[in-house]
């Protein structure tokens, strides 16, 4: 039984973030678990739920974490100008 909710979380996650390209912290803060849960839900577990899902998902997480800096940079940029 608690194996069944753990690999429906992990997938449920895993579309979550594959239908709206949000980043780990958003999609922590959508469903109300930390962040580390959804990383390790994500780049662990989901593997072996859901593989074509986990491909779709690690796609996502790739591209947010070359942009980061990006982000990070634009946030700071609008701070400034406040």
């Amino acid at each position: 039984m608690m194996r069944s909710r753990l690999g429906e979380r992990c997938q449920d996650v895993g579309r979550y973030i594959a239908e709206n390209q949000c980043t780990i912290r958003q999609v922590a803060e959508a469903k109300g678990i930390s962040k580390s849960t959804v990383h390790k839900d994500v780049t662990e577990r989901l593997e072996f739920w859901n593989y074509h899902l986990y491909i779709q998902v690690r796609k996502v997480i790739d591209k947010n974490k070359a942009e980061r800096h990006l982000r990070g940079g634009e946030d700071t940029r609008r701070k400034h100008l406040k």
